[in-house]
């Protein structure tokens, strides 16, 4: 009975010893992300494209600037809130979780009505005329690696002075949490046509909306909402 007691609280103490061990490990190598890759976000753009009779055209493009973390299945979820009342006419490479009452249109029905559409990623094997370059992956972006997608907008502003982009934009993502950062107004984007041969460049200055990491690899799935302030200005040149 003594022997085996001994050998009971021997077992015991060597359970709790390498339990430390592990927690030990865990808080170092959530240490060592943020030190190896202090500057790790997730940049969110929304560039518009073109101009439509009551809206506009614009592809939204994620970059995971994250050196050793990658955004895993089941993927991201991007969540925004309208400014006025705006509706999604049609997206490329993506999709809204839900429609919403589109009951007041009679003719053409919008993808989404919603005041605050939640956006997924397609999965793989989407036909090519739904797809648009870099989407289509089911949500999961590898580390420094690009999700994409196109959204055309209606009842919206058709001018820089008329448009209200969205904001309170949310970022849903399995892994370590994500939290705000600021809202930066950069250079317009420019975009390779396939062949090569040509640079298009966006309507507007797109705005940077960035996630940083926190947190350990266990932790739950976070939400993070930043509203930016956008500034527009028109490009009529395009740049080669």
């Amino acid at each position: 009975m003594d022997y085996s007691f001994r050998s009971l609280t021997r077992f015991s103490i060597s359970i709790i010893v390498l339990a430390i061990l592990l927690s030990s490990f865990s808080f170092t190598s959530t240490e060592a992300y943020k030190t190896l890759d202090p500057n790790a976000n997730i940049t969110i753009k929304w560039d518009i494209m073109s101009w439509t009779p009551d809206g506009y055209v614009a592809v939204v493009t994620m970059y995971n600037f994250q050196r050793y973390r990658k955004i895993p299945a089941p993927g991201w979820t991007l969540g925004w809130t309208w400014a006025k009342k705006e509706i999604i006419w049609s997206m490329m490479g993506s999709q809204t979780t839900e429609q919403g009452d589109c009951s007041k249109f009679k003719g053409a029905i919008p993808h989404c009505c919603m005041k605050t559409p939640t956006v997924v990623d397609l999965l793989p094997g989407t036909p090519y005329n739904q797809q648009i370059a870099n989407c289509c992956k089911g949500g999961v972006v590898k580390s420094w690696d690009v999700s994409a997608f196109q959204v055309a907008v209606g009842i919206a502003g058709t001018t820089n002075r008329t448009v209200k982009l969205p904001n309170n934009f949310t970022l849903l993502a399995p892994g370590p949490g994500y939290t705000c950062g600021p809202a930066i107004i950069g250079k317009p984007t420019k975009f390779i046509t396939p062949d090569g041969r040509r640079v298009t460049q966006a309507m507007s200055e797109y705005i940077y909306i960035i996630f940083t990491n926190f947190g350990s690899e266990n932790s739950h799935l976070m939400t993070c909402c930043v509203t930016p302030l956008f500034i527009l200005r028109r490009h009529s040149r395009i740049k080669s």
